[in-house]
């Protein structure tokens, strides 16, 4: 299994440096995963360092709360796709999530969406450890309303995302939707356990370690 062609190589701490995002992105080219996942003020740099790589750049909007106003959020995705996000990991507002206020989660949705390019993949965190199951799959059908790319499991600040949540998750979203599994995954056995259980795509910031344990 090519694992690697799954990764989005992450870096999203509050503290990462200009030389974090260099290394992050060296690393990407050299073990060739998908793409790197930055926080937005390193997107432009991102685009100059991996210029004709053919690494896609991931940036985060609402990150990690997700509580933020709605032209926050529009203004966030929008400069990071202007400036060459190919990808954009948007936190779901998890309190409307929570009181099943999908409604105003995808008419957010909708209101981001039509500032990204057409061809710019949609990703939405819902935090499944701290949400319930019930609103899992009500999240998961407003999201195929919303023609989003991917459900993303979590931001990692709220815990590791169980195995089982990856197969609850695919139960839900079949074909008409993608998974991108995220939060504590370390290991190769990991990421492998995960795609098994129907994940597209992982998010790790141990992305070298899963691909090459010895380093």
């Amino acid at each position: 299994m090519d694992i690697n062609h799954y990764i989005d190589h992450t870096n999203l701490r509050s503290d990462a440096t200009i030389s974090d995002i260099e290394k992050l992105c060296k690393e990407a080219v050299e073990y060739n995963f998908h793409s790197v996942c930055v926080n937005p003020i390193f997107v432009n740099q991102t685009k100059e360092i991996l210029h004709d790589s053919g690494v896609k750049i991931c940036s985060v909007v609402g990150f990690p709360i997700g509580a933020s106003y709605t032209e926050i959020k529009i203004a966030e995705a929008a400069r990071a796709n202007a400036e060459g996000a190919d990808e954009i990991d948007i936190v779901a507002n998890i309190g409307w999530l929570a009181e099943s206020n999908q409604y105003q989660v995808i008419k957010e949705l909708a209101e981001i969406k039509r500032r990204l390019t057409s061809s710019t993949i949609v990703k939405v965190i819902i935090e499944t450890p701290i949400l319930s199951e019930k609103v899992w799959e009500e999240t998961v059908r407003a999201l195929i309303r919303a023609r989003v790319d991917f459900v993303k499991t979590a931001t990692g600040f709220n815990g590791p995302t169980p195995l089982s949540h990856i197969k609850t998750l695919k139960k839900y979203c079949g074909d008409d939707i993608k998974i991108k599994a995220a939060g504590g995954i370390k290991t190769r056995k990991d990421a492998e356990a995960m795609i098994e259980a129907g994940a597209d795509r992982i998010g790790s910031s141990s992305s070298v370690q899963i691909i090459d344990p010895n380093k």
